[in-house]
């Protein structure tokens, strides 16, 4: 028996919010928001907006922010896009002679999310925190000789 998926067919289009507890197949296009386990983004696809998954695979066209665990591309990233993964794949193929991967202006976040207690005691750590201000030197008077004269 074959795995249950949600499928988004070619020549369909979706707007508004998806969730699913199927791994998420796109082959037409979806915009909005999307939620699921996986979503694969065919060589048809495309989605647009936003999406919380555990896998996102895709080998169509992305564009706006995207959070998930492991995610590996092989399609085209529009402007603006933000990705946040802890693991992110790369593949190249070849197209017309050359191989080529075209991010447009996008933000790509891989690894754990950050901690921001200590993120905070790093940089205080590193004296870039608002600790007390260091003491200034001790002024010394000016010398003088034997006579009092300076």
């Amino acid at each position: 028996m074959s795995e249950k998926k949600t499928l988004i067919e070619e020549g369909t289009e979706l707007k508004g919010t998806l969730t699913s507890t199927c791994p998420i197949v796109v082959q037409g296009r979806v915009e909005g928001e999307l939620s699921g386990p996986s979503v694969e983004v065919a060589d048809s696809g495309v989605l647009s907006g936003k999406a919380k998954v555990t896998e996102l695979r895709s080998r169509g066209e992305i564009a706006g922010e995207f959070d998930a665990k492991v995610v590996e591309l092989s399609g085209r990233v529009r402007d603006k896009t933000i990705i946040r993964a802890e693991s992110l794949e790369v593949s190249l193929r070849r197209s017309e002679g050359r191989i080529e991967m075209v991010f447009g202006d996008c933000e790509l976040a891989v690894g754990d999310a950050p901690d921001k207690a200590k993120a905070v005691a790093a940089a205080r750590g590193n004296g870039h925190g608002r600790g007390k201000p260091a003491a200034e030197p001790e002024q010394q008077p000016p010398a003088q000789d034997q006579n009092g004269v300076q």
